[in-house]
């Protein structure tokens, strides 16, 4: 399916909870020992998210996030979200933006890999 013409979506896959198992409920939501999708406790990261139309840089700051990650050696899957109905409900309103644990840390800009590493260094301080 094309996408305001330019390309094909890409398919977004069921998220996974921090603890591997499908989502039942949104993330823990940022707040430090909360209970995440599953109940079980969460600190640090369990969720990221890149909010984005699916246009070249919105796809660049999704791979830049993934990289991050994984240099991170973080055990989420970063999910890439192109529905604008989702992406309203974060009140984002320029894109690419990131969201970490449903809170988004960063809007209207594509962040190189080394950048998205370290904001998310900062907030798993």
């Amino acid at each position: 399916m094309a996408l305001f013409g330019f390309g094909k979506k890409k398919e977004e896959k069921a998220s996974a909870c921090c603890c591997g198992e499908e989502k039942t409920a949104p993330c823990c939501g940022g707040e430090e020992k909360a209970a995440s999708c599953c109940g079980r406790p969460v600190s640090g990261i369990c969720c990221v998210k890149v909010l984005g139309a699916g246009c070249k840089s919105c796809h660049e700051l999704y791979e830049n996030t993934r990289s991050a990650v994984q240099a991170l050696g973080l055990s989420v899957e970063v999910e890439y979200v192109t529905d604008m109905q989702k992406i309203a409900a974060f009140g984002v309103i320029s894109m690419p933006a990131i969201v970490v644990n449903d809170r988004v840390v960063s809007a209207g800009r594509v962040l190189r890999a080394a950048e998205v590493e370290k904001l998310l260094r900062e907030l798993t301080k």
